[in-house]
């Protein structure tokens, strides 16, 4: 038994050919309601477009709708992310993985407050991306169906995609008549390109891939300096300047570009079983990284620190993987979040053709003892003779298993 069509369906809409053909393609296919919806994550690009697109298309203006969530993204979900120090297989951080949970928040808000009974999203059966909307979806409104165009059609070429376009009076920009060279996913955290003339690793990406960051070599011979202010893990200033965390962002992206910070070329294991090779450029998260470390160098407890890392892989696949929502990433957020709660201070990096690095720190909270390390005079402040103790202890068990193998080599 086949399930019934659906009656209002809402999209996640960029308002680019691909979502448009699915877009006619759901009301020619169901016969339904569309409802498009598309999200300013800070991907830079002018949205009204879209709008116009939509109206185009058939769109009610009441069931368009076009929303600036860039406050959002980064106050709720980059900035909890950050406070994990959180890096997919040890270097990928998550610039894309990150905006999806927030996209499918808004499609099962949107679904509940227009009465639509589906939502649909324009990823392919190959990624990541359609198991993150989906999980999302699922966690929110199970009672939602999920369309997948890209798993359902038979528009398997561009060709075919352009037909069908033409077909429906779906306008065509003429640099999309060509296939584009890559991919390319972009928000305020980063740019993600891959695909194409990237998907052969043994070749350097051709130049005109970075879009967001200068390169290295030809960024500026003089370095730069940066202070940044956390309180409990959040950075909320810029060189004392106190900013909405979207504007931080966006700050610290100007600042991380022009000296060609945040790029990576990766090989990574997708979650549906295969490896592909991405491109990205995350200037300002690369920034936001080196100085959240910095100040929990000072403030975190070595204990809290070692055990924040030693689950960091986990929380950072749940995200790739698509688990915002779940209930172990919740709980490993409450683990994270309670360590920042002293995680308040201001850092000092230093960016020079490519690289940050922190160059200082200091913060009311430091658990940073000075007259406890220093090689001067430290006033009884440590005593070197409790060392030996604590040293004998440490080595008992080592010296019974010397003397346990040594006995039974005999």
């Amino acid at each position: 038994m086949t399930a019934p069509a659906p009656k209002k369906v809402v999209l996640a809409y960029s308002g680019g050919l691909d979502t448009s053909i699915i877009l006619k393609w759901l009301q020619t296919e169901y016969g339904c309601e569309v409802v498009t919806f598309t999200a300013d994550l800070g991907q830079g690009e002018e949205l009204e477009p879209a709008r116009r697109k939509a109206e185009l298309l058939g769109i009610r203006s009441e069931n368009i709708h076009i929303e600036d969530l860039r406050e959002e993204f980064v106050r709720d979900f980059v900035f909890p992310m950050f406070r994990a120090n959180a890096l997919y297989e040890g270097l990928y951080l998550l610039g894309t993985s990150i905006a999806r949970p927030l996209i499918a928040k808004r499609l099962a808000e949107i679904a509940a407050e227009t009465g639509a009974d589906a939502v649909a999203h324009g990823a392919t059966g190959k990624g990541n991306d359609q198991v993150r909307f989906e999980l999302g979806v699922a966690a929110l409104n199970p009672a939602l169906k999920v369309i997948a165009p890209w798993r359902l059609w038979d528009l398997t070429s561009r060709t075919k995609l352009l037909e069908f376009a033409e077909a429906n009076q779906i306008p065509i920009a003429k640099d999309k008549r060509g296939e584009a060279p890559f991919s390319v996913d972009a928000n305020l955290l980063h740019t993600s390109s891959e695909g194409k003339v990237l998907e052969n690793p043994a070749e350097e990406p051709p130049a005109y891939v970075y879009q967001r960051t200068v390169d290295p070599e030809a960024a500026p011979d003089q370095a730069e300096t940066v202070e940044i202010g956390f309180e409990r893990g959040d950075a909320v200033s810029i060189d004392g300047e106190r900013m909405s965390p979207a504007t931080i962002l966006t700050r610290l992206n100007e600042i991380g570009g022009r000296h060609g910070v945040g790029r990576l070329d990766l090989v990574e294991n997708r979650f549906v079983g295969m490896k592909s090779r991405g491109i990205y450029e995350t200037p300002g998260g690369t920034i936001l990284l080196e100085a959240h470390r910095g100040i929990e160098q000072i403030t975190l407890d070595a204990g809290a620190g070692h055990l924040k890392d030693s689950i960091m892989p986990r929380y950072a696949e749940l995200i790739y993987n698509g688990f915002w929502f779940s209930p172990e990433r919740e709980m490993l957020q409450a683990l994270i979040d309670r360590s920042q709660e002293h995680v308040t201070g201001t850092v000092r990096v230093k960016l020079y053709k490519g690289s940050v690095r922190t160059v200082a720190r200091w913060s009311d909270h430091s658990l940073y003892s000075e007259k406890h390390v220093t090689f001067e005079e430290d006033a009884g402040a440590y005593d070197q003779k409790d060392a030996e103790g604590f040293i004998r202890l440490n080595a008992l068990r080592l010296r019974l298993i010397a003397v346990r193998n040594a006995r039974t080599k005999a």
